[in-house]
């Protein structure tokens, strides 16, 4: 059983020179499938282009909160567009971002309630960014969640009382490399207290790369080491782990009955 990346930037152009090479790495470490993201119109056009379902490969294409403001009704029209290609199988990444505030709030509220309106319609599962802005999303996500809206919160960096929050919506919570750092925040406590069911996994890369590589290039195949980290917190096999959080992603993203 290999392990579902649930958040890659593969198409960043930190990885243009050796694409093949960190994909090679990613299948020696266990890495069956990958959800490669989209975060603005060219970067979507690129994971588009990148998909292979039939190799594990797959997209989500959306509007990134700091490019907000590209957010259009020709942009919601080549989404539309996107999501008819093979191996595109989420929207996203979307959400708030109030730490950089890149853009003003109101321009992303805009584009995230945009985002949030195709994907119930589409009925497609979302890709949700929420630093410094976990209730505030929850607060838009919710009325779409009770009415069936599936999706990841990813990089979940919300605390304890947020995550039973995201559960109750029946939302899934990313989990990345930030769990293996010294200071982690309350992202344990919410490992150790959801049910496995509710987790996934994810690097983020190029970002965010686990201890021991923090402050270097993340990639895929560094997965293992946040897959070892939840099974000690939770105090299971690392096969366990693996096992769940691929079928979880199976479930969400609806490629299988997880």
């Amino acid at each position: 059983m290999g392990i579902f990346e649930t958040h890659c930037h593969l198409n960043h152009a930190q990885f243009a020179r050796d694409y093949d090479a960190a994909l090679q790495r990613a299948r020696a470490a266990g890495v069956t499938e990958l959800l490669l993201i989209g975060c603005d119109p060219a970067s979507n056009r690129r994971v588009v282009e990148l998909a292979r379902p039939e190799e594990g490969i797959y997209a989500a294409v959306g509007v990134h909160p700091h490019d907000a403001g590209k957010w259009s009704a020709e942009v919601e029209a080549e989404l539309r567009t996107l999501v008819r290609a093979p191996g595109v199988v989420a929207l996203g990444e979307m959400g708030l971002d109030f730490y950089r505030n890149l853009c003003p709030p109101d321009v992303q509220y805009t584009a995230f309630r945009g985002q949030l309106e195709l994907a119930a319609e589409l009925e497609l599962p979302i890709v949700v960014h929420t630093r410094e802005s976990v209730t505030p999303s929850l607060d838009l996500i919710e009325p779409y969640a009770r009415a069936g809206l599936r999706g990841i919160m990813h990089c979940w960096s919300g605390t304890l009382a947020e995550a039973r929050r995201a559960l109750d919506c029946g939302l899934l919570l990313g989990v990345g490399g930030v769990v293996t750092y010294k200071k982690p925040g309350e992202l344990p406590d919410a490992v150790a207290e959801s049910p496995l069911d509710s987790l996934v996994l994810e690097t983020d890369s190029p970002f965010l790369a686990p201890t021991p590589y923090r402050s270097k290039r993340n990639e895929p195949a560094y997965l293992p080491l946040i897959a070892a980290r939840v099974a000690e917190i939770r105090g299971v096999e690392v096969g366990e782990v693996v096992e769940q959080t691929r079928r979880n992603a199976l479930r969400v993203l609806g490629l299988a009955e997880g």
